[in-house]
Order: C-alpha cells, then structure tokens, then sequence
C-alpha cells in the first residue's frame, strides 16, 4: 500500500442524535486540535495484508494554537467516519505483549475476518489503543505486531504511565474522529469481557443523552499528600467524596465524547489517576452517572460483563495467565447471554 505523499486533515462527520451545539463544538475542537489520520504505520512502510486495513495511526498537528485563520476541515479522500453502536478501545502499553496474546487467544479474534464478525454480531469495534516510545527496538517489534495483526490504533503521545490520563483524552477525541457511535469505551488490556453483553448493556434505551456509564465508587474530589489513601475502600479520610468509575473499563456517550472533542487540551485539570481525571471531568460536566456492577465482577456468573481481581488488583492479577484459565471455564465463556436487571 502506497504512503500518501502529503498529511491532510480528517474531516469527521458528526452523528446525528448530537445537538447542534454539541456539534459546531466539536467542530470547532477537531479544527483546533488537527487530527490528521493516516491510514498506513507511521514508519510509512506498513504492508496492508487486507485491502482495507483496520489499523490506523493519529498524529496531532501541533503547528498552530488554533483555528484562526484555517481553513475548513478536508478530507483524505472520500473517507468515511465508520459507524458502529460502539467503540472499545483496549489501552496497552509497550510492556503488554504477553496481555495482547492471551486476549487474542481468549475473548477478542486474533483475525480481521474474526474481528469483522464480531462487528456484525455486536456493533462493537474493538482496536488496541497504544502511543509511541523513543525506543527504536520497541517500536519496531510493535510494527511487527500491527503488521501481523492488524487491530490497533496508534496515538503520537508518548506512552507513559504518568501520562495516561493524557493518552486517555488522545484516545477519545482519535475514536470520535473515526468511528461514528453510540458509546465510546475505554477498556483496559488485563481484563476478562464478554462482548455480547456488553453490547446489550449499551443498547439499552437511556433517557440522558449524556451518560457516563461504569461500576462506580467514591473518590476523593482532590487529593492531599498529608491524609492517608485507602485503596481498597476507594477514598481518602476527611475530604469529599464523588462518584466515578473504576478504571479498567467504562463508557462515554456520544454527546460526552463531542463536549470532550470541543475542549483545549488545557481546558481541564489532569490529575495522576486517569479514572479520578475523567471522573472529575463528568462531574464537572454534570453528566448522567450509569453504575453497573456487572462491569465489576471478581468472578465470572450468567450476567457479568467484565471480570478481575476487584478489589485486590486494577484489572487480573495475573492476566496473562488468569485470562486463558477463566475461558476455559463453561460459566466465563459458553453460558448464555442473560440480561442484568441492573
């Protein structure tokens, strides 16, 4: 596959439940930011195995402050925001290979056709969310890894653990560029997920346009070094408290997302924790909070969702190992799909 010989900036078309003022936002934000979306490795040497690739690389134009004196937003061809019920991206890190594999062998198709199937039988597109790194050799065996697999979306940040509420951000305002949907998910890569339903969870009509939608707990609304953290119980001793999801996984809904879109980088206060981050942000933005403890099991049962080691680890304690034990039990992989009443 041919490298285009010139970037030129994405035009994304905007859904069509989102308010107007929710859409000239957004507008207004991808204009600033300047998503330029590459359909090719960002080494400009990526063999296509399909003839339409699902990879994809984000670069952030960083050569202005804003859309002053731009000009309108234009296509890469006739290309199209691809419209599904709903977005995963599975945040992993350079570190992750071995997470990658025991998800590719387990839960998530290690194929394009698999992947595609999966698609068309959930609404769901499911892509690995990474960043880049310095390191020569890391980046040329993750080239390897999109080269044979073909199921990432590649952000220009650089991937640090102190910089994943940032990556996070990156990550939402790159999947709202590209896939046109319902509900955007942020997932990360060391948990056990049943796709169908998870898909049913997010069918399900809500009345709020605006959800935020996770298994919930209490949060400190900021921190201070001088009190002591209780990381199992979820808040620190003589503050406020305020509710947000657990990290591993959650939702955002299509008009969250756009008011995201609209903003400057700088726009909000980051914190250390990516989930304190986003859930400050959704209290601020007075969204609607969808707790569902489903998306929280310890372990598997007819209805949950998603699976780990709450509350002893952020995701499975062992996730490469514990991932391919819990699909070969019957209650993780093969029991019925059965709606929560949650």
């Amino acid at each position: 596959m041919p490298v285009p010989s010139s970037r030129k900036l994405f035009n994304a078309r905007h859904p069509a439940n989102i308010g107007r003022r929710s859409i000239v936002l957004a507008a207004i934000g991808l204009l600033f930011i300047g998503i330029i979306v590459l359909r090719q490795d960002i080494t400009g040497v990526y063999k296509c195995k399909y003839s339409k690739p699902i990879s994809v690389s984000v670069v952030w134009d960083r050569s202005g402050s804003g859309g002053g004196g731009s000009s309108d937003l234009v296509s890469e061809g006739d290309q199209k925001r691809h419209k599904v019920m709903a977005f995963v991206g599975i945040q992993t890190g350079f570190a992750s290979a071995g997470r990658r594999r025991s998800l590719r062998k387990t839960w998530m198709p290690s194929d394009h056709q698999g992947l595609q199937r999966l698609e068309e039988a959930t609404g769901l597109a499911f892509r690995f969310v990474i960043g880049k790194t310095k390191d020569s050799s890391k980046m040329a065996q993750l080239r390897r890894e999109v080269e044979e697999y073909d199921d990432f979306l590649l952000l220009d940040i650089e991937e640090e653990y102190s910089k994943l509420p940032y990556k996070t951000l990156a990550y939402f305002k790159a999947a709202f560029a590209l896939y046109d949907s319902d509900f955007y998910v942020k997932a990360d890569d060391d948990i056990y997920l049943r796709p169908d339903r998870l898909s049913l969870l997010l069918a399900k009509d809500r009345r709020h346009t605006q959800t935020y939608l996770g298994c919930m707990k209490k949060g400190p609304v900021f921190t201070d070094p001088k009190l002591k953290w209780h990381e199992p119980l979820g808040y620190m001793l003589g503050k406020e408290y305020f509710l947000h999801a657990y990290g591993p996984i959650y939702a955002l809904s299509a008009n969250v997302v756009a008011s995201l879109v609209a903003l400057r980088n700088n726009s909000f206060r980051f914190f250390s924790n990516e989930d304190v981050t986003i859930g400050a942000w959704m209290l601020a933005m007075n969204v609607n909070h969808e707790n569902n403890r489903q998306l929280c099991q310890p372990e598997c049962t007819p209805t949950s969702i998603a699976v780990w080691d709450i509350p002893k680890c952020s995701g499975l304690c062992n996730p490469e190992k514990k991932m391919l034990e819990l699909h070969q039990m019957s209650m993780c992989s093969n029991t019925p799909t059965l709606v929560s009443n949650e």
